[in-house]
Parts: C-alpha cells; sequence; structure tokens
C-alpha cells in the first residue's frame, strides 16, 4: 500500500474498490481487516489520523471485551498485537448496594477460558495502526472525510474532502452515534436520554484486583470497577471505573478538586481493593439509548454505534458492534462466493435478519435493568436482591448467564466460534 493512501492526499484521484467503509474506529476498522482479509478491494475513510492513536490521545475508555468478541480480533489478527495489554475476567461480581445478597460468576465453573477481558479503547485503536499499513487490498484515507456521497443502482459514489472519488459496490457506515451517513439516507432513529452520564477514569490500587470485575448498583446506577493490566511490579493493582451518576449531579463531580473527586470516589469504591490512586484524567460521556429503523438502505449497511446505541450497564455495546462486523464479514463473504451483488438489497437483508432481534434483545435488556436498578425503592430492592440470590443458587439459569456473558449464547458468525470464513 502507498503512503499516501494514509495521509492528506494533495491532488485528486479515482479509486475503484468493492466496499467503502466510512469510520475506521474500533468496530470498522476491524471490519475492514475481515474484508480485506478475505478478498475485497476496501477503502477506508476516517477523520483521525492513524499517527494520533497514542497515549496523548487516550479518551479514559476501556472496553469488556466478551470471549466471543476476543475471537473476532484473534481471527482478523489484533489479538496478538494487543494481548500483553488486556487483562482476563475470570469473575463477576454484581452487588446491590450494601445488600448482603450478590450474583457471582466464576469462569471455572464452565471451563478454563476466561468470561473475557479488559482492554483499553487506546490498545485496540494502536493495533488497527499496525496491521492497517500493511494489510493488502485495504487502503486507509486518514485524516479525510466524505462530503458527498451518491448510492444507486449502479454502485456508490463518495468524494471526499481532499478531492478523491471512490466507486464501490456497497457503503458501511461505521461512524457512531452520529452517523452523517445514516441521517443523510434518511433513516430514522428512536432515542431517548437516560438522564445520566458515565464517568471514567483508571485508579491504582494497594491489593491486586485478582481479575475479577465488580458492579454495584447504586440510587444513581451502576458503579463498575473493571480490572486492567496493572505494572511489571504491581501487575494486577489496576481498575478502570464507570460510574453512572445522574445528570444534577456528575458535572458537580467533574468540577471537583482532585482530593474531594478522590474522597467521592472513596464512598462508592470501598476499601476493598486498600487504598487507591486516580491516575491520568477523568471523562464524562452522557448516557442514552438509540435504534435505527432499519440497518440497510440502497447499497447502505449500518454497523455498530451507527445502528445500536446502549447503555454501558451490562458492558455490552462493543460487543454487539463486533457481532454485527462478524455477521456482515460473513454475508458478504458467502454472497461473493454465490456470485450476488454485494451491494443489493438481497443481500443485505440477510444481514439486517439475523442482527435486528439480537441487538433489539440487547436494547431491551440493557434498558430494562437501567430502570429496574438505577432507583432506591424498597420493594423494587428487596425484589431484584432476592432474584440475585436465587440465580446464584440455580446452576443451570446461573450456567445460562455466564454463557451470555461470555458472549456464547445464540447464533454466532463463524468469527465468533473462532471458525474462517
Amino acid at each position: 500500500m502507498s503512503t499516501s493512501a494514509h495521509t492528506r492526499q494533495k491532488t485528486s484521484k479515482t479509486v475503484n474498490a468493492d466496499i467503502l467503509v466510512i469510520g475506521g474506529g474500533l468496530a470498522g476498522g476491524t471490519l475492514s481487516l475481515a474484508l480485506a482479509q478475505h478478498g475485497f478491494a476496501v477503502a477506508t475513510v476516517d477523520k483521525e489520523d492513524m499517527a494520533g492513536w497514542t497515549d496523548q490521545g487516550f479518551d479514559g475508555r476501556a472496553s469488556a471485551i466478551a470471549l466471543s468478541s476476543q475471537r473476532v480480533l484473534e481471527g482478523v489478527g489484533l489479538w496478538d498485537v494487543i494481548k500483553d495489554e488486556t487483562a482476563p475476567i475470570h469473575d463477576i461480581r454484581v452487588a446491590d448496594g450494601a445488600s448482603p445478597l450478590f450474583l457471582h460468576y466464576d469462569h471455572e465453573e464452565l471451563g478454563d477460558e476466561p468470561f473475557g477481558y479488559m482492554v483499553e479503547n487506546r490498545s485496540i485503536r494502536k493495533g488497527l495502526n499496525v496491521l492497517v499499513p500493511k494489510t493488502e487490498g485495504l487502503t486507509y484515507f486518514a485524516p479525510n472525510e466524505v462530503v458527498g456521497l451518491q448510492r444507486g443502482k449502479d454502485g456508490v459514489h463518495a468524494t471526499l474532502k481532499d478531492g478523491t472519488v471512490i466507486h464501490a459496490d456497497l457503503v458501511v457506515a461505521c461512524e457512531g452515534r452520529g452517523s452523517p451517513t445514516r441521517d443523510a439516507a434518511g433513516i430514522k432513529l428512536t432515542k431517548w436520554d437516560y438522564k445520566q452520564a458515565g464517568i471514567v477514569c483508571t485508579v491504582e490500587h494497594e491489593r491486586p484486583h485478582d481479575f475479577c470485575a465488580q458492579e454495584h448498583f447504586l440510587p444513581s446506577g451502576p458503579f463498575a470497577i473493571l480490572p486492567l493490566p496493572g505494572t511489571k511490579d504491581k501487575p494486577a493493582c489496576r481498575s478502570s471505573i464507570v460510574w453512572t451518576e445522574r445528570a444534577d449531579l456528575w458535572p458537580i463531580m467533574m468540577e471537583l478538586d482532585d482530593d474531594d473527586f478522590k474522597e467521592e470516589l472513596e464512598l462508592r469504591f470501598g476499601d476493598f481493593l486498600g487504598e487507591i490512586e486516580v491516575v491520568g484524567p477523568r471523562f464524562a460521556y452522557p448516557l442514552s439509548l438509540q435504534y435505527a429503523e432499519t440497518y440497510i438502505a440502497e447499497r447502505l449497511a449500518l454497523v455498530a454505534d451507527s445502528a445500536h446505541g446502549m447503555h454501558p450497564i451490562a458492558g455490552q455495546g462493543l460487543n454487539m458492534g463486533l457481532r454485527d462486523v462478524a455477521a456482515l464479514a460473513e454475508v458478504l463473504v458467502e454472497a461473493r462466493r454465490l456470485g450476488q451483488d454485494i451491494g443489493s438489497l438481497a443481500v443485505l437483508e440477510k444481514y439486517e435478519r439475523w442482527r435486528r432481534f439480537d441487538n433489539d434483545l440487547m436494547l431491551g435488556v440493557t434498558d430494562a435493568l437501567v430502570r429496574l436498578f438505577s432507583n432506591d425503592i424498597e420493594p423494587i430492592k428487596l425484589a431484584r436482591d432476592l432474584g440475585m440470590a436465587a440465580v446464584n443458587q440455580l446452576p443451570d439459569m446461573k450456567r445460562f448467564f455466564m454463557r451470555h456473558a461470555m458472549g456464547t449464547v445464540g447464533e454466532l458468525p463463524r468469527l465468533m466460534r473462532g471458525e474462517a470464513l
């Protein structure tokens, strides 16, 4: 691949591709790799400069990668690049405030494999930066953006900000929740605001986390302590915090000085890991739910947050996006084997049918959990505590929920089963 594909173009040119991917982030970059590795000519356009995917660009976010999602990253070669920057999740413990009743998952009840892994989003970004330039068939335009897009029976025609024109059979929008490609296609969006924000930061602690993910349900929303890899001297003494706070309180928390912020954090964190210290900056992200009325239009497919966005209460946002990636890649590879037009509605409808029910179900589950646990109404609190305690004592039901946490329930695409396309 020429160096000019990764820098701002000085002169306009025309590029012919099978697939245009708009958005080269975690989902879009992974999809681009999967498609190019299976013989498609892929043009990927991203607003961010790949050279900017460094520690200085850290936005605080880390993701829980379910076991099935880890297989997707492994299938496209990303896992070998980032695995040393990940932490396995061996246990999951869910508690309702100060209640003595809780739910505990131990991965050894299902076998040797962890439920998944924690990884900072920047690690995946940097892994893409390693693989993208050397992947044959993948041309990356960054920093750049699509300023004109036409879709029709004869294909897709896109004009980039630098004047480059791209012709393709299909365009895939991986631009995030505010997808301009989705909006320009006239696809309606249903959305509601939870009137909460997720305050995100990283802490170092005195005692090791033993690779246990903790979620405490507080009246204002869930408070998650998620294991990260530590330092060489203290390999399991760093965690990612996702602290859900009400809309009227989170700006106040964000404005506190470091000492007062730490004091508020300690009230929610507790002392089970000893002394804690906030390392690095803190961030806040308003929380909402949204979903597109359809994932497809003429020669267009929506993937990941461009199609759906959910509350982080179950840590499933990126996992559902990677399921989209794996399903769409499988549908397109199969269509090409059969000699079908990869941009036809007949092909794209297979993708939507596969992903719509699964995503809608997860959106419904996360929304119900938010409403059930983001309150302190005593009868509801008692019912949910007894429910968690009951699941904890029912082995078959508990194992089902554990497999769900691993992402191994349902009709999985081949990549999520660890199989080749």
